[in-house]
């Protein structure tokens, strides 16, 4: 039985270290700022991309194309592995699309060769705690069968609960009208989302402030773990350059619920591109999603 291994994507915002460390490889959406196109090999430092969006650039990001898929697929297949891809959100990206398709153009030319795509329906860490859970299962000795079949399983139960600072980001990626995005940041209203079980960006409330925003994303993941306790030894937060919020909601979590290890880093470049600058997102295993 052929060894695999596992791929993701640079929008899981899994730490470099971490990737390494567990022998993930990642594809990687590129994306423009100021005139230039960054990928993998001159990726900006992230503090750098939040200054720039800050100081008013507006990044545009492109998808993953087949032939980089299948590129990347191909190097390990022909090093004897097998593959199984999670993949960012086909409700966000076309880029699940993309593996698809070369995965069936790998799988038609290699007939002994095994690429399974799994559409993660998630984003940034979310999609980082479905591989970090999946690696997992790898570790334990799950085939590539039994890692996929955990990860269409556990996709579902992936909770987003995140606000951003900035609505007019959101408006510039139509997740809401400028009307509301003038009247609500006139108003300091800060949106609460979350991503749906299509793998969409939705908008579940809005509260008055900053901290009753961080607050509330607490209170809701109270909830959502309930019968999940054992599922949540660790809960993954992202931020757009707000460490100290990112902070804050860690310290409301181990206050409210009792958990006390957490993986916390950066929201990169191709998610923070759309969420902008001071989004702060809490991820776990819940449900209802």
């Amino acid at each position: 039985m052929r060894d695999y291994v596992i791929f993701t994507d640079n929008t899981a915002d899994l730490p470099v270290d971490y990737l390494k460390e567990n022998n993930a490889e990642t594809l990687y959406l590129t994306y423009a700022i100021d005139g230039q196109t960054y990928d993998q090999t001159n990726e900006l430092p992230v503090r750098e991309f939040y200054a720039k969006m800050r100081n008013g650039s507006m990044p545009t990001t492109s998808q993953i194309n087949p032939e980089t898929a299948k590129e990347a697929f191909l190097k390990k297949v022909q090093e004897g592995y097998d593959i199984l891809y999670i993949a960012f959100s086909s409700g966000l990206s076309g880029s699940c699309g993309s593996a698809q398709i070369a995965a069936a153009q790998i799988m038609e030319e290699l007939p002994e060769a095994k690429v399974i795509v799994v559409d993660s329906l998630c984003a940034s860490l979310g999609e980082g705690l479905l591989v970090h859970k999946v690696l997992q299962k790898k570790r334990e000795g799950a085939t590539l069968e039994e890692a996929a079949a955990y990860a269409e399983e556990l996709k579902l139960k992936i909770c987003h609960n995140f606000t951003v600072d900035d609505l007019f980001h959101l408006y510039r990626g139509g997740r809401v009208s400028k009307a509301t995005a003038i009247v609500g940041s006139l108003a300091g209203i800060k949106p609460v989302l979350h991503v749906d079980d299509e793998g969409h960006l939705v908008a579940i409330g809005k509260v008055r402030g900053r901290k009753k925003s961080l607050h509330a994303l607490v209170e809701r993941m109270q909830k959502q773990i309930e019968g999940f306790e054992g599922e949540n030894d660790i809960v993954f937060i992202s931020h757009g350059d707000c460490e100290e919020d990112a902070q804050y909601v860690a310290d409301k979590v181990k206050e409210l619920c009792g958990i006390d290890a957490f993986l916390i880093n950066f929201i990169g470049s191709t998610i923070g591109a759309h969420s902008g600058p001071g989004t702060v997102a809490l991820f776990f295993v819940g449900s209802p999603r």
